[in-house]
């Protein structure tokens, strides 16, 4: 393949990476900070369950939201991996790897949104089960969504840092963004093995320096579409 064919295959990925992170910002965001916080109140099992039940509409928007956001991260990993491979092709297969398992993980904690729709649905064989149970077992469902997504999320942050050592090996990225992006993912790795790993951990690490991928997305879509490899 001569230069030019290699840098519009980079530019393609570049933009379909960037296209992909910008529409997962977009619906998780909405499913994060919109859907489920109007739903879901800490600690309070009953307003939560007759939440759900007044506006299930809102509900199943948020979990289709979250399945764009995995679909997404797929192609993302796929866009990524043809980004980087003249990098390192073995570690960027790795770290593509490293991102379709933190989406596989996400999908199973996903279910557990099912079971709740199921759980609240009105079913004839629900009404042998106590309200007060049932209402138990929907908030029970909910904090596993939280408790899987904290071990997908670590093997997002390794995926992070894999990708900012290739950026940072890579010479038609800006290095400071491969710091940036390791920053992160070393933020998301500590935040999440510290909520597995330490019972009511709450430092929020990720929040002051997970940003990488988010700097990262914006050089995509602006500049990375005019990369040259060499």
């Amino acid at each position: 393949m001569t230069n030019r064919g290699a840098d519009k295959s980079l530019r393609k990925a570049a933009l379909v990476a960037g296209l992909g992170l910008l529409i997962m910002t977009i619906f998780a965001v909405g499913a994060i900070y919109f859907s489920f916080p109007r739903l879901i109140v800490a600690g309070d099992a009953a307003a939560t369950a007759n939440n759900i039940i007044t506006d299930g509409f809102l509900f199943r928007v948020g979990i289709g939201s979250l399945v764009i956001v995995m679909v997404c991260d797929v192609v993302v990993a796929w866009a990524l991996y043809i980004f980087l491979e003249p990098v390192d092709r073995n570690l960027s297969l790795l770290t593509a790897w490293f991102r379709l398992v933190y989406s596989m993980i996400l999908g199973v904690a996903l279910f557990n949104y099912v079971d709740v729709l199921r759980l609240l649905s009105g079913a004839d064989y629900l009404k042998m089960v106590e309200k007060d149970q049932l209402h138990a077992q929907v908030m029970l469902s909910l904090n596993a969504v939280d408790d899987e997504w904290a071990i997908g999320l670590v093997f997002f942050g390794i995926h992070l840092a894999l990708l900012g050592y290739l950026v940072l090996k890579s010479h038609y990225v800006p290095r400071i963004l491969g710091v940036v992006i390791i920053v992160a993912g070393f933020a998301y790795l500590i935040d999440n093995l510290g909520m597995v790993l330490i019972p009511d951990y709450d430092f929020g690490i990720a929040t002051f320096l997970g940003w990488g991928e988010l700097l990262f997305m914006l050089w995509l879509l602006f500049r990375g579409v005019r990369v040259q490899q060499f």
